[in-house]
């Protein structure tokens, strides 16, 4: 009937719109760069600008919490030797100057299955691509020869590490003051298979005075490009909130305004579609997290989110250590939610999330029986057309009854068609004979919604669904179908599920209603293959579902 073609018209609408509003969200911050780590200019290292170290927030209650001076000129980020760390999963480059982690290669996720299996690179410090770590100390005293930050340079014993099979691997870097009485080691540990790193401060003061001062971590980046002008997602931070909560700083609101605002452990991120990388201090930890923008009239931008440790202090010969955890890498949701509270809600699902992770959940267990997505996919599309299978029948019984009805109808509206009030009144005097609710058929397509918009979702923010293989031509469900199959697939069952409902009275109507198979068909062409696969194994089931019911009802 004419009101649930308009609502499945309106659920299209609904994506359509959310794409939309990501789209202009993306397009608002400075003109972004490719993710590519290809020759050219994206292969000349990036300088940061000078004011990227943070300001210890001011407290009341120490006058040593006080704000400290942005560095020189002089004290810009340079690029020293670099120390190579090899795990299963990771190829890592960290520079001697800061102890900063400059590059990230992800060796199980190649950058295309088709054209590029070079692994992603997630972490860079070329031009355009810019995405590192940094930690360092801030002192309490600007006086202070005992400040460490991320500009200092870090002594290594080797330049090469490789995990092989241990079951962990230090790589330490150590700073030493020029009077020899206070050393920082940061100590950086790596785990097989894992994505997480342990990242430990070691400070030792053997001078005849405290040290008091802070630690901070922070991450440092810019925009970059969308993969698609069609499916865009959110790049840019995200923190937690104390508790549960979290909540997203997107780059337009760093431009605005620095953040600064007071913790207990949590976390914070630069994320992006598909990966992520989050700091992850102590859990009872009172921490100031911070936002940055350094050269922000420039078309390039560095956008910095970092966390600020309370008053540190050490003790006249004596160490402290203190430890935090980092996590460089895909956000695996079942992973990375037992890291911290509240971190895989870094897998954007939107608004719907409270619908979306079960859908995933599910999914996810039927895949560790089947062991491939795609038929993941279609089972879970079968299991959601069972549970819908009472209210989609209520809705093929009322399209049914209309398109019994229809010809009447027609009947009826040439007999009054120049008096619309006795037109009507007939019309339902005729549903009320027959039994027909006008709209019985609208709640069920309406209650399906969401959970369509959710699923769109799953199945775009999951990078278990990046380039994951079903079968033929199909190795890469995350992407459109590149001969267009399911697509068109797509178009012929709308157009059959078309001709099995009653068709529009208006002729104007009839003919847009005719044209959205079309519609849909070039959208989806654009969309990943794994969301047209669902659509086309529910259009299956749906026609046969409808046919079935229409079939019994006129033969009735």
């Amino acid at each position: 009937m004419d009101t649930q073609r308009l609502i499945l018209f309106a659920a299209f609408m609904l994506v359509s719109m959310s794409l939309w509003q990501t789209w202009q969200i993306q397009t608002n911050p400075p003109p972004a760069r490719s993710i590519s780590d290809a020759s050219g200019t994206n292969n000349k290292p990036a300088v940061p600008a000078t004011d990227d170290l943070p300001s210890v927030p001011v407290s009341n209650n120490t006058a040593a919490e006080q704000s400290v001076s942005t560095p020189s000129v002089a004290q810009k980020v340079e690029s020293g030797q670099r120390v190579s760390v090899k795990t299963d999963v990771f190829d890592i480059e960290i520079d001697t100057v800061g102890g900063d982690i400059r590059r990230v290669a992800l060796l199980d996720y190649p950058v295309d299955v088709n054209h590029d299996p070079s692994p992603v690179v997630l972490m860079n410090d070329k031009t355009g691509v810019f995405f590192i770590s940094q930690t360092g100390l801030l002192s309490a005293s600007k006086e202070s020869a005992y400040a460490p930050d991320h500009n200092v340079t870090y002594k290594s014993d080797t330049l090469n590490y490789e995990l092989g099979k241990q079951s962990e691997l230090n790589v330490p870097l150590t700073w030493t003051s020029e009077d020899g009485l206070f050393t920082l080691t940061k100590i950086y540990t790596f785990y097989p298979g894992k994505y997480e790193i342990g990242v430990e401060h070691k400070i030792t003061n053997n001078s005849t005075i405290a040290w008091q001062g802070h630690l901070y971590r922070q991450l440092q980046r810019t925009n970059i490009e969308q993969a698609s002008m069609f499916l865009q997602t959110y790049t840019g931070g995200m923190i937690s909130n104390d508790g549960d909560g979290f909540e997203k700083i997107d780059f337009p609101e760093m431009l605005e305004s620095n953040l600064s605002r007071a913790n207990t452990g949590g976390w914070i991120s630069m994320i992006q579609h598909y990966f992520m990388g989050a700091w992850i201090p102590p859990a009872n930890s009172h921490e100031n997290y911070y936002t940055r923008v350094t050269e922000k009239n420039s078309t390039d931008p560095h956008y910095i989110i970092g966390s600020i440790s309370a008053t540190q202090i050490v003790n006249p010969d004596s160490t402290t250590e203190l430890k935090d955890r980092l996590f460089i890498g895909p956000k695996l949701q079942l992973e990375i939610k037992d890291l911290a509270t509240g971190l895989d809600s870094t897998v954007d699902y939107g608004f719907l999330s409270v619908i979306a992770h079960p859908i995933y959940w599910l999914l996810d267990k039927i895949q560790s029986v089947v062991n491939n997505w795609g038929w993941s996919i279609i089972f879970l599309t079968i299991i959601i057309k069972a549970l819908f299978y009472k209210l989609s029948a209520t809705s093929y019984k009322s399209m049914a009854h209309m398109r019994k009805v229809t010809p009447r109808l027609k009947a009826i509206q040439e007999q009054f068609k120049d008096n619309s009030a006795e037109k009507n009144k007939a019309m339902m005097e005729l549903y009320k004979k027959e039994k027909i609710n006008p709209l019985g058929g609208c709640l069920p397509i309406v209650v399906q919604i969401p959970v369509f918009i959710s699923l769109y979702w799953v199945l775009l923010e999951s990078v278990e669904m990046r380039q994951a293989d079903f079968m033929f031509w199909l190795n890469n469900l995350s992407a459109p179908d590149p001969y267009y199959v399911l697509p068109l697939i797509m178009g012929i069952s709308m157009f059959i599920q078309q001709k099995l409902n009653p068709a529009p009275m208006d002729p104007v109507q009839a003919k847009v209603m005719m044209m959205l198979p079309i519609i849909f068909t070039v959208f989806f062409a654009f969309f990943p293959s794994g969301l047209v696969l669902y659509w086309v194994v529910n259009n299956l089931l749906s026609i046969t579902q409808q046919w079935y019911i229409t079939r019994s009802i006129e033969n009735a």
